[in-house]
């Protein structure tokens, strides 16, 4: 948060705008699209789960941007492994850690300033061998963290410390009370451990969307964590590090007890818990042992395999600055490490093989190989009990306390009495929810931003959207006619445009006659259309969009850019396109990760277009587009001078609409990291108007 808001500054109840939509439905939040202030709603989208045959488009390149992302993603990986196995000294392998340690904090952002954790406990649940505090603590002013602090009780009046664990949570609806999470909580305070276990954002007691009984309205864990990360990239936060920093200050917290021996200090957790697991070791050298859960294998195979991921399970440039899971187990080294996985686990075993050898590399010249391992369960995804055993076994021999790993007798306690809040949620005390902070930091940088204008403004966009020099090649096929069309007009001709090495732009010109070759010349006014979804579609069924097509007898294209239309993935799952897990966010989330985001690809593809059409003769362009095609088609438009008149229908107002709204309906592949620090769709419409004629419809 700005330093210059104060929580006090933030309401939990004061109304929040939104991006002034029709009515909502929040468990379709990337399902839908929306418009903003201009008032006009367009084409909805169907919600997770649902499909509509309006939709689907005719797809010949249904595997393009799959490809395209894994070519990318393997020379990364290719490059990375090269480069470790080339280590050959102890001090080549420090330097690596060293290097690791800070793209890291690079990945991850700052944190913010530790501020007073007001801790207390709310009831205290004695039991033979050990007791439970529920703790209520703040990781920031007005963000309350609930945890169980399992403590064992000393005998004989003894008053020897204990060795300290974090335990992060998975993806459960109950958080900290879930019973594999309570178990390998109880199992290790019975075995001489004190473990704190918290809940994470949105999950267990801190729901950050309560409805009116206070059940999730998104979509507890999963659901949340999209809907408020995907939103906070506009403003340059990332989720991961709010969850990181929840478990920084969970050490912090566990660090201030006296019964803690501060020379042992583990961390586990599973799934999402070994996600946190995995990144709070590589963020916070404080651990002495480590142990995740059913998480590590590498970004390569999660997305070969087709596997979505939570927002936080994305750091922002972690494949560009060229880390992978295990780098952040490198950086605890040499402390001790077991890997957790699962032989039929949705996290591919193959990738944590990979993962062990090239840490026993860098183990090896450190000295300290026999401290880095893995242990491979033979059933599904969880937290089962074999894996707990190997975590016991391996943490007891770090500690010393046992070279036994068997789980102890557990005896699962209920929801209420792991409940740390009065009333079961943190947002029944007043909690500041997440969004909230995002509404403030997007205010403040309002504040802050400066008024951008021409080769400023382009020189903005260029840093948030990696608009590099493309191949000057521009190749293009003209392709077979396939189906039955009811186009506007009566005949029509395909082209793919080859916009950089492995991705086409697919472009419809509609004619009066037949033609079946490269367009002619002569013309120099054309239309070019760039669609939200699909131009097929549109062309068909939007009246609209149909009489720009026949207003005048200039050319008329129809474009889809990469991830629509002609190559609508097919991948994450069935007609789950823009499902919050599917595809659309997808590659969103990976362009992220490899700082090169979404909308600086389709803008990419907008400007090869434009240029493919200077070309063919076309040099007056009215360049229209809809829905999510408006945001890269306005930018690319302030790239292109022989754009002459910009018409947008179903525009987004401003990402500063969506960053301050409670709730929003477009999809993180229209989103600009850190946009917010530096311009607003506002400028581009400016900008626009300041050289030809726009229309906003």
């Amino acid at each position: 948060m700005p330093a210059s808001i104060k929580p006090e500054d933030i309401n939990p109840q004061s109304p929040m705008k939104t991006d002034q939509s029709r009515p909502l439905n929040r468990r379709a939040f990337i399902g839908q699209s929306t418009v903003g202030a201009l008032g006009v709603a367009w084409k909805s989208i169907p919600a997770r789960g649902q499909s509509s045959p309006s939709i689907r488009p005719l797809n010949r390149f249904p595997r393009m941007v799959q490809e395209y992302f894994v070519d990318r993603v393997r020379a990364l990986d290719k490059a990375r492994t090269d480069r470790i196995y080339r280590l050959s000294t102890r001090q080549e392998a420090q330097a690596y850690i060293t290097e690791v340690r800070q793209k890291i904090r690079t990945a991850f952002g700052p944190f913010p300033k530790r501020t007073p954790l007001n801790p207390r406990v709310t009831r205290t649940i004695k039991r033979t061998s050990y007791r439970i505090e529920n703790i209520i603590f703040e990781s920031r002013p007005g963000f309350p963290v609930t945890a169980n602090l399992y403590i064992p009780n000393r005998q004989n009046g003894q008053h020897r410390r204990f060795p300290g664990v974090i335990g992060t949570c998975g993806h459960s609806r109950n958080g900290k009370a879930e019973s594999a999470y309570q178990s390998f909580a109880q199992g290790l305070a019975k075995q001489g451990y004190m473990v704190l276990i918290y809940d994470p954002i949105g999950q267990g007691e801190r729901l950050q969307y309560p409805n009116d009984l206070f059940q999730s309205r998104i979509g507890v864990g999963v659901g949340e964590h999209l809907y408020a990360g995907n939103q906070q990239f506009l403003v340059g936060e990332f989720i991961g590090t709010w969850r990181a920093w929840d478990g920084i200050r969970a050490l912090d917290y566990l660090l201030s007890r006296d019964e803690l021996d501060a020379k042992h200090l583990g961390i586990t957790g599973n799934s999402g818990g070994g996600t946190m697991t995995t990144w709070l070791a590589g963020l916070d050298q404080r651990y002495t042992m480590a142990a995740p859960s059913c998480f590590v294998t590498s970004f390569r195979r999660n997305l070969e395999n087709e596997l979505p991921a939570d927002t936080e399970q994305c750091p922002p440039r972690a494949l560009a600055l060229g880390l992978d899971h295990e780098d952040f187990l490198v950086a605890l080294a040499p402390n001790p490490v077991k890997i957790l996985a699962k032989e039929r686990d949705y996290f591919d075993v193959r990738g944590s093989e990979t993962a062990l050898n090239r840490l026993k590399h860098i183990y090896r010249l450190l000295g300290a190989e026999s401290k880095i391992t893995l242990f491979t369960g033979p059933t599904r995804h969880g937290y089962s009990r074999e894996n707990r055993e190997a975590m016991y076994q391996w943490f007891n021999q770090a500690t010393e306390l046992s070279e036994n790993g068997t789980e102890p007798p557990i005896e699962l306690e209920t929801d209420a009495t792991l409940q740390c809040s009065a009333k079961g949620q943190v947002a029944q005390m007043g909690a500041i929810p997440i969004h909230h902070f995002t509404r403030a930091r997007s205010v403040q940088l309002k504040i802050d931003r400066p008024s951008l204008k021409g080769n400023a403004l382009k020189d903005a966009i260029d840093k948030t959207l990696q608009l590099n020099p493309q191949s000057e090649s521009l190749r293009f096929r003209i392709l077979r006619r396939r189906g039955k069309r009811s186009f506007p007009r009566p005949h029509f001709t395909t082209y793919a445009i080859e916009t950089e090495p492995g991705i086409h732009a697919i472009a419809y010109l509609l004619g009066n006659e037949a033609h079946d070759s490269r367009p002619k010349k002569g013309s120099q006014h054309a239309t070019l259309y760039i669609s939200d979804i699909s131009s097929d579609q549109e062309l068909r069924h939007d009246d609209e969009i149909r009489s720009f097509a026949t207003s005048n007898s200039d050319p008329f294209y129809a474009c889809d850019v990469r991830g629509s239309g002609e190559s609508q993935p097919d991948t994450c799952g069935e007609n789950s396109f823009l499902a919050p897990y599917g595809s659309d966010y997808f590659y969103a989330i990976h362009a992220i990760m490899l700082d090169d985001p979404y909308p600086g690809q389709k803008t990419r593809d907008v400007i090869q277009v434009l240029r493919w059409l200077n070309r063919q003769g076309h040099t007056a362009i009215h360049l229209i587009a809809q829905g999510r095609g408006c945001i890269p088609a306005s930018i690319a438009a302030l790239y292109s001078p022989s754009v002459q008149r910009v018409t947008l229908k179903g525009a987004l107002t401003s990402f500063q609409s969506i960053a301050e709204s409670e709730d929003y309906t477009w999809p993180l592949s229209s989103f600009i990291p850190g946009v917010l620090k530096y311009y607003d769709l506002p400028d581009i419409y400016d900008s626009i108007r300041s050289t030809r004629e726009l229309s906003l419809i």
